[in-house]
């Protein structure tokens, strides 16, 4: 290990464990996050090895890899644990060709559904991130466990029954949405004892919980807004687990997400024709008229030109935008579509395509370089989300001067200042904000960007305030390198992000309230991830309500 990753014996070191990772394996937020963050800590004295799947890709890009270890983490599952680098970062790998060598999306088969067998592969990779934590490799072990998502959701449980010291985990939720539920019938296959299975365990509704697993047994619980911290311990939110979360308030923090600026630079960005520099927007212009003849619509520097870079689901609302096209669209009003997700919402962009073609255009999958072109082309991006915890696109539009029209929601809400009476006079506005999510609010909010776009002095106005907001990873970083030494008991100091979101327990220490669900609840469904209705039942401890919730 020291022959590839020397640090300071004063620096914090941290495993964070997690299912992808930019610029290797990436599907959404998740992964760049995982692949900047660590980079940003280097400044604050943590030192980050991230512990990923050995997908192919993730193999490719290892430099020097070396076998540090050979485990059997599950019951006839045997792994090789590689060690190197790759774009700068320090990785250990679990390689395990049966469950991690396949091509394309990491959790997707080619017919679009889960790998039956996601259960044991993400169990694999926790309970290979538990061993460790424990010392079980030669000359490293971490200060810290970050788990990231349901994937890394066991390492704690695992931590927990195996009744050993090691270190201790913080989770973060990057959507509480995806949740990993799998049968019970699983339970000895994922190597965990029969005494787990409690609603004080890894239980959750009759199935076994991974994100519940980790929510439960973390030391501490990050999320990536203040006000997605907020918002999903309320039953509207917290798809379920929102009365758990509650019970842990006083070790739930919101820390906001940062983007890469080095990345998202609109001067050095190769993916951007005519580079151009933040705050220096007129220079935007040929970006609009080139992207505007790459997809057939017509070459006008006043049209209203809106975006939308996004996973076509539900979550996203793009069922509501597809609604208000035929309201929104008129002779100065274009829109493009980059992305790719459910089928019927893919097919609805199409048509539309076809129905508004001199108007609207979609790119149907994932591009980054085109989300890139976009955000630099763009007039206005549209975020109509029905929940976003953080959001990054937001981020990366602001600083290339490209407006943000989004719900009032989660990490929107902390990083958008909507363009009222109020936020104009004091030339503090940097886009527009609507709620609650449905088409009229929606429908209002893009007449709103039209009419100011139309004023172009008040325009630039949001676009510089937009660029002057900070959206790396610096100050977010120094939060996170806070909170993990106040974790440790190294010092007291707590940042003041941390200090304001972190509602502080009067009672002390580890206490904990019993959490026991609602009367009904709409969970995930374990396959699909759509919300399905679930009564409540019996609470397994004698003399507690099941409909009980924690005050």
């Amino acid at each position: 290990m020291d022959r590839h990753h020397q640090v300071p014996s004063s620096s914090v070191q941290v495993l964070s464990v997690a299912s992808e990772m930019f610029p290797f394996v990436k599907t959404g937020g998740l992964g760049d996050v995982v692949g900047s963050l660590p980079v940003a800590l280097r400044a604050e004295g943590v030192a980050v090895t991230t512990l990923l799947p050995g997908y192919p890709a993730v193999l490719d890009a290892l430099e020097g890899p070396v076998r540090v270890a050979e485990m059997t983490p599950l019951p006839g599952v045997e792994i090789a644990l590689l060690e190197g680098t790759a774009a700068g970062h320090h990785l250990l790998v679990v390689d395990s060709p049966a469950l991690f060598r396949r091509k394309g999306n990491p959790y997707l088969g080619p017919d679009g559904a889960d790998w039956p067998d996601n259960g044991v592969r993400f169990a694999t990779l926790s309970r290979v991130a538990a061993t460790i934590a424990q010392g079980g490799v030669p000359a490293y072990r971490p200060d810290l466990v970050l788990a990231h998502d349901w994937q890394a959701g066991l390492a704690a449980a695992y931590l927990h029954y195996d009744g050993h010291p090691a270190a201790p985990v913080v989770h973060t939720i990057h959507n509480i949405a995806f949740q990993g539920r799998f049968p019970a019938q699983d339970l000895e296959r994922f190597g965990l004892p029969p005494h787990a299975f409690a609603m004080d365990g890894v239980e959750y509704h009759g199935d076994i919980g991974f994100l519940k697993a980790g929510l439960h047994f973390a030391t501490w619980i990050t999320t990536v807004s203040p006000t997605y911290a907020r918002e999903i311990q309320k039953p509207e939110w917290g798809m379920g687990l929102d009365g758990l979360l509650r019970s842990r308030s006083d070790r739930l923090v919101g820390i906001l997400n940062g983007i890469d600026t080095d990345d998202w630079n609109p001067a050095t960005d190769p993916a951007v024709l005519f580079p151009y520099h933040v705050g220096d927007f007129r220079a935007r212009r040929p970006n609009k008229r080139a992207f505007q003849a790459e997809f057939g619509l017509r070459q006008d520097p006043d049209v209203f030109l809106l975006g939308l870079v996004s996973r076509l689901t539900g979550q996203k609302g793009v069922d509501i935008l597809a609604d208000v096209v035929p309201r929104i669209l008129d002779d100065r009003t274009q829109l493009v579509v980059v992305g790719s997700g459910e089928a019927a919402m893919e097919q609805a962009f199409v048509r539309l395509s076809r129905r508004f073609s001199d108007r609207l255009a979609c790119h149907i999958g994932y591009s980054e370089q085109l989300g890139h072109r976009l955000q630099a082309a763009a007039d206005s991006l549209l975020i109509p989300s029905r929940f976003e915890p953080c959001g990054l696109t937001q981020l990366c539009a602001s600083r290339y001067g490209c407006v943000p029209i989004a719900s009032r929601v989660g990490g929107l809400a902390d990083t958008i200042i909507d363009a009222n009476a109020a936020a104009m006079a004091c030339d503090a506005a940097t886009g527009f904000l609507f709620f609650p999510t449905d088409p009229d609010t929606l429908v209002a909010a893009i007449q709103r960007g039209g009419a100011m776009f139309r004023d172009p002095d008040r325009w630039s106005h949001l676009q510089r305030n937009g660029a002057r907001y900070d959206v790396s990873w610096g100050h977010k970083a120094r939060e996170y390198a806070q909170l993990f030494r106040r974790v440790l008991g190294r010092n007291d100091a707590v940042s003041p992000g941390v200090e304001k979101d972190v509602l502080l327990s009067r009672r002390g220490g580890h206490g904990r309230r019993p959490w026991l669900p609602g009367p009904g609840v709409d969970l995930p469904s374990p396959r699909t991830g759509r919300l399905v209705r679930h009564a409540a039942r019996r609470s397994r401890v004698r003399g507690h309500d099941p409909h009980a919730r924690p005050h």
